[in-house]
Parts: C-alpha cells; structure tokens; sequence
C-alpha cells in the first residue's frame, strides 16, 4: 500500500514518521515545494529503519508528481500553520489555491486515491476539495474530528487522573476553536459515563479547553502543532489501508445527515478501506442538535469565501 503526503512540515513529516515505525504503509512518499526539504525529511526518516525496525520505504520529491502515482491514499497537509493570535479562518484566502492546486495534480497520478485534507481551515479545505475534484463523497475526509477528540480524552484523562487509554469521547461539529462540540455527556470511562465522576463544572472546563486545545499549543509553541495532529493523520490511515472499520469523528459532506446539506463537518464516520463507508448517528439530545446547526451555519459562511475559488 502506497501513501503520499504533500507538505513535508512538521505535521507532514511526523504523519510519515508515525505510518513507516508502525508498518502502516509499505511505502511512503513526501512531497514539498522546497528544494530538498522532502528528500531530507524522507531520509532522515528511513536512518531510523535500523533502530525502530520498520522496512517501510519513505521516499521524498521536490513538487514531482509523478513520484506519487499509484497512490492509495494522499494526505493534504500543505498550506501554511497557523501563527500565535490567527485563527484557522484566516487561513482560507491562502490555503484554498494551494489545496485546490495539489488536489488535482495527485489526482492526475493517482485517479483512485482517497484524499485526507488536513489544511486548515480544515472543514472549508473538505468542502473545496471534494467540489474542485468531482470525487464521491466517500474518497474525500476531513482530518479533524480524530485529532479534537484525542486532545478531549487528554483533558479528560488529566481531570480524572485515570490512563487515556481508559477514556472513550468524541467531538463532531467543525474543527475551530468556536464550532467543535465535545460531547460530554456521552464520554465514558471504560464504559461508565464520566459524569458518574466529574461534576458538570469540570466536564465544561474539560469541554473549554479541547475547544482552544489548538490555539494553547500554538501560543506555547509559536505555530501549530504536530505530534498529536500527524499521529491523528496516521490513525486515520491505518483505517482505510487497513479496513479497520474503526468509528472516527470525520469531516464529509452531508446530504439530509444531522439535518445539514451541501456542507462538509465532523460527524462520526465508520472508516475503512472505501474511505467513509458509514455516516453514523449518535441520536444528539435538543441542546446538542442546537450547537451542531449553529456550528454548521458558521462552516457555511466560511464556504461562502470560496466562490472565487471554484
């Protein structure tokens, strides 16, 4: 199985990392605009095959497609990360020739390929990727859910002192720090709700923290991410390449699900190797339905800057 990554950064690079030490892949292919900065992160990458015993081949390329071809799945990652003080909206106006741009040129390779974006702002980076190309629903999935829901369960894993691993919760909604929904009320540990040990003071401030998880790091580290946000990306891939059928909360494009239509956002998604093979309703209570539409509308005006895009 082959997957190519565009956009050698930190997020890049680690995804690469994360799917060649675990065999995900057998093999991998960054690619980057900047001279050499792939092939160098690919290398650096396969001077570890000895020490972490992996026999993926990681290859890096200088914007040449057709390195690519034959690709089961591809990663967008390229663009540029956010820097302290900007939101992911901001993003747009850059982002979107970009995507839009790479999306066609790996298509032109890899014509059956599944795309994950990861681009921010990611749930508008989706949508334009999935209208730009033509592709189903289903080959098109929006990378955010599974990283929103890894940091909830981090901050939930902190205010119960119990292992993360131990913790089941997701966040649908869109992937910003004003439209992700950590749902609290159906987050678990190891099969009892968490509300049987938090009070619902600490669920909102575990709720208020995963909403700004992002922004926290950004401030600390002075641009985005990348550890938990490639790890994320490889977690995703290992569900398709693998048919893993794994519940992931993805951004796809729904069409009458959770009452939403012609609008790309984070709902649970069944993944496996057809891509989003199931759009899965968790029932969400009155208060719930209510920050989802209210999430949506915001997604949709960002979608709305895209008209001179497409």
């Amino acid at each position: 199985m082959k997957v190519t990554i565009v956009g050698a950064g930190n997020v890049g690079a680690t995804c690469a990392d994360v799917i060649s030490y675990r065999g995900i892949a057998s093999e991998v292919v960054l690619l980057d605009i900047k001279e050499g900065f792939a092939e160098g992160k690919a290398m650096d990458i396969m001077q570890c095959a000895t020490t972490t015993v992996f026999n993926t081949k990681v290859s890096g390329s200088t914007n040449d497609y057709s390195k690519t071809a034959g690709s089961d799945v591809v990663v967008i990652t390229s663009g540029i990360p956010r820097k302290p003080g900007m939101t992911r909206e901001e993003l747009i106006g850059i982002n979107a020739g970009i995507v839009k741009s790479v999306a066609d040129n790996v298509l032109t390779h890899s014509p059956n390929a599944i795309i994950v974006v990861v681009s921010n702002p990611m749930d508008t980076m989706t949508y334009l990727t999935l209208k730009a190309t033509g592709l189903p629903k289903n080959r098109v999935i929006g990378m955010g859910g599974a990283l929103d829901s890894s940091r909830f369960k981090y901050f939930l894993s902190q205010a119960l002192q119990k292992p993360g691993n131990d913790i089941q919760g997701m966040v649908i909604g869109g992937h910003g720090d004003t439209t992700m929904i950590p749902l609290t009320r159906l987050a678990s540990y190891n099969g009892s709700p968490v509300s049987n040990f938090l009070s619902q003071d600490e669920l909102d401030k575990v709720a208020a923290s995963t909403m700004v998880g992002g922004a926290t790091l950004t401030g600390l580290l002075g641009t985005s991410a990348w550890y938990a946000p490639g790890a994320s990306v490889a977690y995703l891939v290992d569900s398709i390449l693998n048919d893993q059928k794994r519940m992931i909360p993805c951004s796809v494009l729904l069409e009458g699900e959770y009452g939403q239509n012609d609008i790309c956002i984070g709902v649970p998604c069944i993944i496996g190797k057809n891509g989003i093979e199931e759009i899965v309703d968790v029932q969400l209570n009155d208060a719930e339905k209510a920050l989802f539409a209210k999430s949506a509308d915001a997604v949709r005006n960002m979608n709305a800057d895209l008209k001179s895009v497409l």
